[in-house]
């Protein structure tokens, strides 16, 4: 089994003072904000729902929040959906799976531009649960408004395990994610494998999750060459 232990973070230049979070929102509200065409020819929705997402204005300003950072080089979240889609197009899967996971990757990012990061964390505050609210105006699915609403969940019972040396708290927070998610919890899976698989995020969280889960079938990313 591959060790499941945090890589060396790289140095993004910030200053030692430096809060990435304000920076991100400050940087966001001194550039010029791209317009709905701009967004759509960058984003590429296919579906009317993805569209009609670009016409919440706070969904947009959201959309262009983030500089390159740890984890993130990409910069801004909608560059980080972009990656995201492409890994979902390197799993060999079935439309309708396709779909959902499209949709949860078009939202799960996209509040951190308001979330609350204040000590004590307010984590009814948190980008997620910004994401399943919004996302609950659009559809429907309690399942796949919690699996947006979980979608970090599985890095923080790693760091649980590995980080805070609390095997039972994270064996309890993957308690929690099964119980909210039920029958799709390989697709929360699938989505956790193309969001740990950009940027320069450690991989650890998601070899973790594949050699000592149950219940999930590991799908490795198919190359398109292969798919021919």
């Amino acid at each position: 089994m591959k060790q499941c232990l945090p890589t060396e973070r790289p140095s993004y230049n910030f200053p030692p003072s430096q809060d990435v979070v304000s920076y991100c929102t400050r940087t966001l509200h001194s550039s010029p904000a791209l317009t709905i065409a701009e967004l759509k020819d960058y984003l590429k929705p296919e579906t009317d729902l993805e569209a009609s997402f670009l016409e919440d204005a706070e969904f947009c300003r959201g959309l262009q929040w983030g500089v390159p950072r740890f984890g993130h080089p990409e910069g801004s979240i909608m560059a980080h959906i972009v990656e995201v889609n492409a890994n979902i197009d390197r799993l060999p899967i079935d439309p309708e799976t396709r779909a959902h996971l499209r949709i949860i990757c078009w939202v799960h990012d996209t509040f951190k531009h308001i979330e609350d990061k204040g000590s004590p964390r307010d984590w009814t505050k948190h980008h997620a649960v910004y994401a399943r609210n919004f996302l609950a105006r659009h559809l429907s699915d309690p399942l796949l408004l919690n699996v947006v609403e979980v979608h970090d969940d599985a890095y923080y019972a790693w760091r649980l395990a590995h980080l805070y040396h609390k095997p039972a708290e994270s064996e309890e927070r993957i308690r929690m994610i099964r119980e909210k998610v039920g029958p799709y919890w390989q697709l929360f899976y699938l989505f956790f494998k193309c969001d740990t698989s950009t940027g320069d995020k450690n991989p650890a969280p998601l070899t973790w999750f594949e050699t000592t889960m149950e219940g999930i079938e590991v799908v490795d990313f198919v190359e398109e060459t292969a798919r021919n």
